[in-house]
């Protein structure tokens, strides 16, 4: 006769092992009241940890699904390819960013898996092979590339190790404990944004408004959104006349449009929490968008839209029309970003705070103290005003 399975919710006995010097793995078999019985595992600093781990793990039992039990013998490329999978469903609920997701699954793949992907949970444990492993590789990110692709890398393996510890695998996060990224040891420097001085906004509308292929390609009326509204490319892209309100002078912001790997154009609900938000406008701009307003049939539609009536396809726009015109125009350093960062240089000029220049654009955080001590939710006019006094002048 065999063995008894144990009783429901018990389990049986703990057996506690060093897997690596200073790191203890305590494990034993829990029948849950599904009526399975699983082997639980906890790792701990010290064989009595692990064991206080394992206990807590089994008065909070869930049951894992069958593809998503990380254990300690999982590489990291399983388990990367699990927080993947778990990052896309929060973006199906608008959690997450299809494009975050994009460029997360790409350095994975490119980056992470080559450099440390056959590594399994329970090396990464180990103080001595975890933490100079993603240690080297993202210094050797920020020394060939830069900081920022750096910081991705970092974010990715940090996100994979949380992951693996609320499945038990790990004790820790090893990625806390990587040195400092270092910007003046990258390869590639960030480039300080350059603004448009008020002359040059004005010199460069009247070079788009004398441009017949800017003209047809509808870069006059964009630029000057753009212009107005400080707003990202998929952000106006993105606008539908919905969401312009003539008498209170405002465009509602709720996303952008950007192209996701196997799902093609996607509304995104913004970077930020701050990314949803009505943006004043200046006389001007108002006055542009009612008369674009008159000349279409349809008020449901984009408001810059493709020739098909659909919403435009931002690399299109930069690199069949945008660039072809700045290169004509003699503003080869021009990019639809450069009128973001004029857009808060106007405003800052005109005496706006951070938090009000911030608001406007839509950040989420330009310092903690401002996000604690300051107010905010309030629409202001003071942006759209300064903008609109600052280029009026020039007429």
């Amino acid at each position: 006769m065999g063995r008894p399975p144990l009783p429901i919710g018990t389990y049986g006995k703990i057996r506690v092992t060093e897997e690596t010097p200073g790191s203890f793995r305590a494990r034993c078999l829990y029948r849950d009241f599904d009526g399975k019985t699983y082997e639980v595992a906890r790792f701990g600093s010290t064989a009595t940890k692990a064991e206080n781990r394992l206990k807590e793990a089994i008065r909070d039992w869930v049951a894992p699904a069958a593809d998503e039990d990380v254990t300690s013998a999982t590489t990291l490329t399983d388990a990367g390819r699990l927080w993947l999978r778990e990052l896309e469903k929060d973006a199906e609920k608008n959690h997450k960013s299809w494009g975050t997701v994009d460029t997360y699954r790409n350095r994975f793949e490119t980056i992470v898996i080559p450099a440390v992907g056959e590594l399994r949970m329970r090396e990464i444990n180990s103080p001595k092979i975890g933490i100079p492993a993603f240690d080297r590789l993202c210094r050797k990110v920020r020394d060939e590339s830069s900081v920022s692709s750096a910081k991705t890398v970092r974010a990715i393996l940090s996100g994979i190790c949380v992951f693996a510890a609320r499945h038990g695998a790990l004790d820790t996060n090893p990625v806390r404990e990587i040195s400092r990224l270092e910007s003046k040891k990258a390869k590639h420097q960030r480039v300080k944004p350059r603004a448009l001085s008020a002359a040059e906004v004005l010199d460069l509308l009247g070079k788009l408004d004398t441009d017949k292929q800017a003209i047809a390609d509808d870069l006059p009326d964009l630029a000057r959104l753009f212009l107005g509204t400080g707003e990202r490319t998929g952000e106006a892209l993105a606008a539908h006349w919905p969401d312009f309100d003539e008498d209170r002078r405002v465009l509602a912001m709720a996303g952008n449009v950007i192209r996701a790997k196997g799902r093609g154009k996607v509304l995104n609900r913004g970077k930020t929490l701050n990314a949803d938000r009505d943006i004043p406008l200046p006389d001007w701009c108002v006055a542009m968008l009612v008369q674009r307003r008159n000349a279409v049939d349809s008020l449901d539609g984009p408001i810059f839209p493709s020739s098909t009536g659909t919403v435009r396809e931002a690399s299109n726009v930069r690199n069949r029309a945008w660039k072809p015109f700045v290169a004509r125009a003699g503003y080869e350093w021009v990019t639809f970003r450069t009128f973001r960062k004029t857009v808060a240089t106007l405003l800052d000029e005109a005496g706006l705070t951070a938090r009000q220049i911030a608001d406007i654009l839509g950040h989420a955080h330009p310092s903690m103290t401002q996000d604690v001590y300051m107010g905010r939710g309030a629409v202001s006019r003071r942006g759209a005003d300064a903008l609109d006094e600052t280029l009026r002048s020039g007429e």
